[in-house]
Formats: C-alpha cells, sequence, structure tokens
C-alpha cells in the first residue's frame, strides 16, 4: 500500500475582514471525513509573512534568496496537490495569492489544484484566473469546483445573515466530493509520473 496523498488546502487571503475561515474550516472537516485516503493540511497565507515578489527570477531558473520565500517553498513541497480556498476581487484572485503563486515554480509542478470559492457569482472569474495560472506553473487544474455564490454566499458573510457554513453545506457536497475525487484520481496519477 502507498503512503497517502497529501494535499494542502491553502486560504488564499489575509484581509483582517476574510470569509474564508468558515469555508476553509467546513472543507478541511468534510475532505477529512469524506476521504480517508488523503491527507489534509490547511495552510494560512497569514502563517508566512511573504514578501512581494522581488527575485532575479522564477525559481525555475534562480535559487531564490528570500528566507520567507524559501520557507513557503520547502512547505508547499511537501504536498501531493492543492485545494486552494479564494475569494473574488475584481474579477481575479486575491494579490496575496498571486504573490504566493509566483513565490516558487518548481514545487508546484506537476501536481494537481482544484478550489474553493466564495463570492457574488462563487468566485467562478477568479477560479477561471487561477487555473490559467496553475497552468503556467505545471500544475493540472481539475474540472470541479466549490463555488459558494449568491444566496448562499449571502447567508453566510458578514455583507448578510452571517450564518454557519451548515446551512448551506447540503448545496456544496456534491461539488466538493467531486472535487475531491478529481484530486484524488489526478494526485495518483501525477505522482506516479513524478516517481
Amino acid at each position: 500500500m502507498t503512503d497517502p496523498l497529501k494535499i494542502a488546502i491553502i486560504i488564499g487571503s489575509t484581509r483582517d475582514t476574510r470569509l474564508a475561515d468558515k469555508p476553509a474550516q467546513w472543507f478541511a472537516d468534510f475532505a477529512a471525513a469524506e476521504r480517508p485516503d488523503l491527507t489534509f493540511e490547511v495552510l494560512d497565507l497569514r502563517d508566512f509573512d511573504l514578501p512581494f515578489f522581488n527575485e532575479a527570477a522564477s525559481n525555475a531558473w534562480v535559487p531564490s534568496q528570500s528566507p520567507q520565500a524559501v520557507a513557503w517553498q520547502k512547505k508547499i513541497a511537501e504536498f501531493d496537490g492543492y485545494i486552494f480556498v479564494t475569494a473574488e476581487y475584481n474579477h481575479s484572485i486575491p494579490g496575496v495569492l498571486k504573490n504566493a503563486l509566483d513565490q516558487a515554480y518548481v514545487e508546484w509542478a506537476h501536481k494537481p489544484m482544484g478550489a474553493v470559492g466564495y463570492g457574488g457569482v462563487g468566485a467562478a472569474r477568479a477560479i477561471e484566473h487561477l487555473r490559467l495560472i496553475a497552468v503556467e506553473l505545471q500544475m493540472v487544474p481539475v474540472r470541479n469546483a466549490v463555488h459558494i455564490g449568491g444566496g448562499d454566499f449571502m447567508a453566510i458573510s458578514p455583507l448578510g445573515k452571517n450564518g454557519e457554513m451548515s446551512e448551506i453545506a447540503g448545496h456544496l457536497e456534491g461539488s466538493a466530493k467531486a472535487l475531491l475525487e478529481d484530486i484524488a484520481w489526478w494526485g495518483r496519477a501525477t505522482k506516479a509520473a513524478r516517481a
């Protein structure tokens, strides 16, 4: 039996008033219960204090000099796949998430990625943009994603009812299961290919 795949759940916002904690914790708990064949770890960008990308080049070409970037690279290298929890800012991902993606290259390559997005349209545009960035980083974007939008978004947002994730979980579980299945399938395939 092979070791279980290790999947990072990356919180892609650092705002003081972010909503990310609710969907990230819900998804981490759901994923752990649904897929005991995988292991999950939540990574919060607040914990990494990444500077703005200011290296001579990507670490695909030149080793990074920033100690924070190197620590980030070492951490994300531990994983077989990634699920990003993202808001949608002006039809794209938060700047801190883009910066975190830019701080590595080698570590992302040939691994699957998916997303849990929240916002008025379920962060659909941000997730599409995230997938385009992932392709350039040689990740494998998976088809399925969790989109928390419209009434579900307003049900949990402080801008609306500020309710608990349990109020909308039934609407999200099907897409969450599909996302996890995609990550597991592509995670096994890419891990075998990397070996």
